[in-house]
Formats: structure tokens, C-alpha cells, sequence
């Protein structure tokens, strides 16, 4: 894996890296959680198996969780109460309309304190509030292309931080 270098083609606001496996996406999620704000809104894109998940468990394991860390595939949210965050990873895939995000009042974790990851965001859309960062994770090679993208404030303030770390991912 290689140091996050800024996206230059894509805007001041992004850091772009290549991880080789499972391992530099763990570490990615890792480095990424010390960045980490009360109140960051962050969106995961991605395909199926684009790692979107493993990318949340180097997060959560991070912050301190020692259990499983699962997709929220079915039961749509996975409440982490860790280390000086409460962490929710969500996952909208099995949303069948953007009316099921309100029905099941998954809106009210969004105006608190919380950190929101939010997989497959655009199956919530228009009601999801927007992101401050969103997370593009895309095949290359044997590994695959993560692109952090700030979208607001809080959004580039956690890219600077992420980038001003001593330790590559």
C-alpha cells in the first residue's frame, strides 16, 4: 500500500491511495478512526465486495471494539458505543424505497453527536442528510482504489488530518 498522496486531478480536497489487500484496508479504517469527529456524516461507495465493510471494521476495531463487526446488510444498523465515539454503520442496500429510511426513524441518529457511516447512501436519498465525507472504494489491480473526498468543513478537516499523520496507512 502506498502513502495517501492529494487527489490533484480530482480536487484540493481529496487524498487518493492504493490498498494491496484486506490488511491495507483494516490499516486504512485504522487511520482513518483517529481522524474521526463527533458528528461526521460519511458516505461509503462502492460495489458489492468493494470493502466497504472491512474499511468500517478497521474503524470500529480501532476505536476499540473487540467483538464481530458485521455488515448491517439486514438488520440496516450496527450501534458502536467505543472509545470517545458513538460510531453507527449503516447499510441501505435491502431499502426497497427512500420512504424506508424515514418509516424506521433512522433520520434521528443523524442530528446527534454520533459518527454516521452510511453504506449505500443513494437507496436513502433524498432524506439522508448529505455527507462530509464521502469514501469511494473501487477495484485496481489485485487490490482496490480508495478515494476520500471532504464535502464540507468537518469533512476536510478529517482529510488534513488523515494526510498530516506520521504513519502511512
Amino acid at each position: 500500500m502506498n502513502t495517501p498522496e492529494k487527489a490533484d486531478d480530482l480536487n484540493e480536497c481529496a487524498l487518493s491511495m492504493h490498498l494491496g489487500d484486506e490488511h491495507d484496508t483494516l490499516n486504512a479504517g485504522a487511520r482513518l478512526a483517529a481522524a474521526l469527529e463527533p458528528g461526521l456524516h460519511i458516505w461509503l461507495l462502492g460495489d458489492l465486495g468493494s470493502g466497504k465493510t472491512t474499511l468500517t471494521r478497521g474503524m470500529v476495531q480501532a476505536l476499540g471494539h473487540t467483538g464481530k463487526v458485521k455488515s448491517p446488510t439486514y438488520t440496516l444498523i450496527e450501534p458502536y458505543v467505543v472509545s470517545r465515539l458513538n460510531l453507527y454503520h449503516f447499510d441501505f442496500y435491502r431499502l426497497n424505497s427512500p420512504e424506508e429510511y424515514l418509516d424506521a426513524g433512522m433520520d434521528e441518529y443523524f442530528s446527534g453527536s454520533g459518527v454516521c457511516v452510511v453504506e449505500w447512501p443513494m437507496q436513502a436519498s433524498p432524506y439522508l442528510p448529505p455527507p462530509d465525507l464521502e469514501i469511494q472504494l473501487t477495484p485496481e489491480g489485485s487490490g482496490r482504489r480508495i478515494i476520500l473526498r471532504g464535502t464540507s468543513e468537518a469533512g476536510r478537516t478529517c482529510l488534513k488530518k488523515i494526510s498530516s499523520a506520521a504513519d502511512p496507512v
